[in-house]
């Protein structure tokens, strides 16, 4: 049975294709699932991609992983990356590698964008390539 990778996205990426399409480009969260899903198979990976505006969600999803034994967490937790102590703090509570995503680059965006809670506790981070963010970090998952 392939192993499971988690794929988290919090607020507002459920507007994907529709919210700011200049930086966050016109893929929809369909559209990197199915591209996540078709590179899945070729590595002999399962996808589980689920969405939330609500903190907690997210945390309790770790959780979920951790217990359910999965390969890795890829991670865009949106706003929640530059305020969210709580999950950075049930990011370090878990043996689940977690990897950090990012459509846009932070650090070319907004001062307040530039600090990462989630990346201070996160294996790794793969920013600033779109869509294609979430393959480069599927790739990494695989390697785990």
């Amino acid at each position: 049975m392939p192993a499971t990778v988690y794929v988290l996205n919090g607020p507002n990426l459920n507007l994907l294709g529709l919210r700011e399409p200049h930086i966050y480009g016109h893929d929809t969260l369909d559209d990197i699932a199915g591209l996540l899903e078709d590179r899945a198979r070729e590595l002999d990976l399962t996808i589980d991609m689920r969405q939330s505006n609500h903190e907690g969600h997210l945390i309790d999803w770790l959780h979920e992983a951790q217990a359910y034994e999965a390969k890795a967490v890829l991670l865009n937790a949106g706003g929640f990356t530059h305020s969210s102590i709580a999950i950075h703090d049930a990011i370090k509570s878990v043996t689940t590698p977690v990897i950090e995503v990012h459509l846009s680059n932070p650090h070319a965006r907004e001062p307040f964008r530039h600090e990462s809670f989630i990346g201070r506790a996160a294996k790794g981070t793969i920013a600033g390539f779109g869509a294609h963010s979430y393959l480069l970090a599927l790739e990494a998952a695989a390697r785990f």
